[in-house]
């Protein structure tokens, strides 16, 4: 079931459109590649028969299934946009995109786990590191074998990265770091080896007085000395998804752990995180689309006084509204990863993108919940874990109103 390295897919491949609304993979009006279309068959199945299956277990003991991700890596999903060189497959980034939303119908834990693993644990090693670090952290995490973790958010700084209080100061050939983190994911697993930090390196004093902080990002290995991952959150959803505190204290590594530039760390990781919010509105319009096929499923399968409850005008219109929605999502979503694969600026259609399809999750979730009644508030239901799930998806790597803001500025409003 793997997936094998393409001879050329490439920008020129781009001009794609969504699977189905059905979610099989099947064209919609516009053609996917054959290489796109065979991924998403190949998901889609794995998601359906390995994932679903096994959701509610892992869920109920807030454990990571290692043995699932195992599977994701020998299908080749962890090194969908890694080039074979670094040990991945060599596709393109919407290849990833189409791989998360299929994860996602399943369980939104395993889709974000796949797309922080890529999009936050490899993507900054892949763009901004040398050589010499793609070599040497890129073939494992590609593999499926390790996980990597992006350290940013911290109790005062996430949105406001000016906030940044975390430090690392050079000293003797080596970076001290000192300074906490929060809400980081795959940082604390038992596969976890890497955690990119940001950090203050430096300071300079405005014209006007004030103070700018020189934000760099640096590698820092998993058992590092002075690095301490505090127990797992007790989350509201994403219950299987490993999501940790971390303390550091006096965290010694090597100069050369610098990732890119000295000072670039700020634009680095705006840059990570625009790319980033692409694949989080594929897991966004995935889940969404879950919760539509489970509706439509009940809502054919429930006789009430005698005929189906999708036979309702008022069930059969919200099961529409929630099929737009899906529809909406899913091409916000497609159109900022061609534009992403092209080449071309992709922060708005990012932003768009990433808001519709939160919104889309989490309004299809609660009509799923109230399309099921009673059976989609056991916690057996997966539209009772999508409800759970699903709010987050209005806050993670960017929350609403940042997007928002980011829409706003493109029009020319500086709105705060």
């Amino acid at each position: 079931m793997a997936i094998s390295t393409p001879e050329a897919p490439s920008a020129e491949h781009a001009d794609v459109a969504p699977p189905a609304p059905s979610g099989a993979g099947a064209p919609n009006g516009f053609e996917l590649p054959e290489f796109h279309r065979d991924l998403v068959e190949q998901v889609r199945t794995f998601a359906d028969e390995v994932v679903a299956p096994a959701a509610y277990e892992y869920d109920t003991k807030r454990e990571l299934p290692y043995d699932i991700l195992a599977q994701m890596g020998e299908m080749g999903l962890f090194g969908l946009p890694v080039p074979p060189e670094y040990g991945g497959t060599g596709r393109d980034y919407l290849a990833l995109c189409l791989a998360v939303e299929q994860l996602a119908r399943a369980d939104q834990s395993i889709a974000v786990t796949l797309e922080a693993g890529v999009g936050l644990g490899m993507v900054p090693i892949l763009r901004f590191g040398t050589e010499e670090q793609k070599r040497r952290w890129l073939p494992e995490l590609a593999s499926g074998q390790a996980l990597a973790g992006f350290g940013l958010t911290e109790a005062d700084a996430g949105s406001d990265a000016g906030g940044t209080k975390t430090t690392a100061e050079l000293v003797d050939g080596e970076w001290v770091i000192n300074g906490s983190k929060q809400y980081i994911t795959n940082s604390g697993s038992k596969i976890t080896t890497l955690i990119t930090v940001t950090a203050v390196t430096g300071q300079s004093v405005r014209a006007d007085g004030s103070v700018k902080k020189e934000l760099s990002t640096i590698l820092v290995p998993s058992g590092t000395p002075g690095l301490t991952v505090l127990p797992p959150y007790d989350k509201v959803g994403w219950h299987t998804s490993d999501t940790h505190p971390l303390v550091l204290e006096d965290v010694r590594v090597p100069e050369a752990n610098l990732l890119g530039e000295r000072g670039r760390g700020f634009a680095n990781f705006l840059t990570v995180l625009d790319e980033g919010r692409v694949a989080f509105a594929a897991l966004c319009a995935g889940a969404a689309q879950g919760c539509l096929e489970e509706a439509t499923r009940y809502a054919k399968e429930r006789v009430v006084f005698g005929r189906p409850i999708g036979e309702n005008q008022s069930i059969a219109f919200k099961l529409a509204r929630m099929k737009a929605r899906v529809h909406t999502a899913r091409l916000a979503y497609l159109d900022a990863a061609v534009k992403v694969d092209r080449g071309h600026p992709f922060k708005v259609e990012a932003s768009i993108a990433k808001m519709v399809g939160s919104e889309a999750a989490m309004d299809n979730a609660r009509d799923a919940a109230q399309v099921l009644g009673g059976t989609g508030y056991m916690n057996e239901s997966p539209v009772a874990r999508h409800y759970r799930d699903s709010k987050v998806l209005e806050l993670g790597e960017g929350s609403t109103e940042v997007q928002l803001g980011i829409i706003a500025r493109s029009l020319g409003f500086d709105a705060l």
